[in-house]
């Protein structure tokens, strides 16, 4: 289910015009990575907007909605908050303290800046988070030690292959941000002229082989590729597999003939790039995210004690958060309001009053004050309902209102 409802890069400015223009929706941040994909919105009318974003989910899975009632996780107001703090301080990563998640978290900001889908709410809430998950790795370890997929990756397909990847060729597919994690991974640990990077754009492959002195070769060239390595890991951001079973059977069965060892092939991608048929293929070790996770979590044992530090930090900061919001309140948007109110009264009674020539000055006066009472009996209620609501999930989501309207 997972794999269905992901949304590949190629494909994130369209998704995010399509939640953008949804008529419950006022602004919307999808979060996609290999462990998740998450949608945050602000919404006019919270169970219209939950129902939008679960048709939206459901379409592009190809299922009913009752379909992904058991995969589904609904948050609103500060549980919104705590996650996303969280996701970025990285303890709810598989890899407890990963890096990579900051980076996605922060892309995903800039990717819906871009189709101006995030407004004032979200745009400030997910630079908080990037400031936050910043902190969490600061002040505690819980960055410490193998702290990204790539490397766990690397880490599994050291112990099966014999413990170390001297003296093996290694085939990494892909060239985008998790395959830049593998060759960083990788360095040291392959001996130069080992390492084998593919990808759509060769010269991208050839400036990431080049640090570990391996070479290029394009996309289209991997089944040529596959007989000559021991191990390939495979992170594209194809929605559809690049390695089938059919181009693994041939390179794994001529191993076999000679005697090697299987194929060691790690599969980093959400949707898969690698075919799950070619786990059946004789002489194929085929491992995929499920495995990662397994694997890493073996490795977080000496973090955990970091998780608590890391916890309380995110706690504050939401409190932190959540003050700070109630500063951006009911007070200073109602006088933001009045103001921009009274300078359109000024501007419009001077543009006019050239042409009321007629009018003394008693008169003029006498018309200055019924605008500006009329405009004073017009900010009475939206006022009175903003200051009864303020500290509220209610008066947050007035405030947000008046600001959109207003351009406060």
């Amino acid at each position: 289910m997972l794999e269905r409802v992901a949304v590949p890069e190629d494909t994130l400015a369209k998704t995010l015009a399509e939640l953008r223009d949804r008529s419950t929706v006022s602004e919307v941040v999808v979060v996609s990575t290999c462990l998740r994909t998450e949608l945050y919105a602000v919404v006019d009318r919270f169970h219209e907007g939950v129902e939008a974003l679960q048709e939206f989910l459901a379409a592009k899975a190809g299922a009913p909605v009752t379909a992904l009632s058991e995969h589904l996780t609904v948050r609103f107001d500060d549980a919104v908050t705590t996650h996303l703090f969280e996701v970025a301080a990285g303890t709810r990563s598989a890899v407890l303290g990963e890096t990579e998640v900051l980076g996605q978290v922060r892309r995903a900001l800039e990717a819906a800046e871009a189709e101006r889908a995030a407004g004032p709410v979200l745009s400030g809430l997910f630079r908080r988070a990037v400031a936050v998950g910043r902190r969490v790795r600061t002040a505690t370890a819980i960055s410490r030690g193998s702290t990204s997929l790539s490397h766990v990756a690397v880490e599994l397909a050291t112990a099966h292959v014999g413990g170390s990847l001297a003296g093996r060729r290694v085939l990494v597919v892909g060239a985008g941000d998790m395959g830049e994690g593998v060759v960083s991974a990788l360095f040291g640990r392959v001996d130069p002229g080992a390492l084998v990077v593919a990808n759509r754009t060769v010269g991208r492959a050839q400036a990431m082989a080049d640090r570990v002195g391996g070479r290029a070769v394009a996309l289209s060239a991997i089944a040529d590729t596959l007989g000559e390595v021991d191990l390939v890991l495979v992170s594209t951001r194809s929605a559809t597999p690049v390695l089938d079973a059919e181009a693994l059977a041939g390179p794994a069965a001529r191993r076999a003939a000679e005697g090697r060892p299987p194929l060691v092939v790690i599969d980093l991608s959400v949707p898969r790039n690698v075919e799950p048929a070619a786990r059946a293929v004789p002489g194929v070790a085929l491992f995929d995210m499920d495995h990662l996770a397994a694997h890493a979590e073996l490795t977080v044992h000496a973090r955990r004690a970091e998780l608590d530090a890391a916890t309380a930090i995110v706690a504050e900061e939401v409190e932190r958060y959540r003050a700070d919001d109630r500063a951006r309140g009911a007070a200073p948007v109602v006088s933001a309001l009045r103001s921009k109110v009274d300078d359109l009264a000024r501007s419009e009674l001077d543009r006019h009053r050239a042409r009321a020539q007629g009018l003394d000055a008693a008169q003029w006066a006498e018309v200055e004050s019924v605008v500006r009472d009329a405009l004073a009996k017009l900010l009475h209620h939206p006022t009175v309902a903003l200051k009864e609501a303020a500290g509220t999930a209610r008066g947050e989501r007035l405030v947000e209102a008046l600001r959109a309207l207003f351009d406060l």
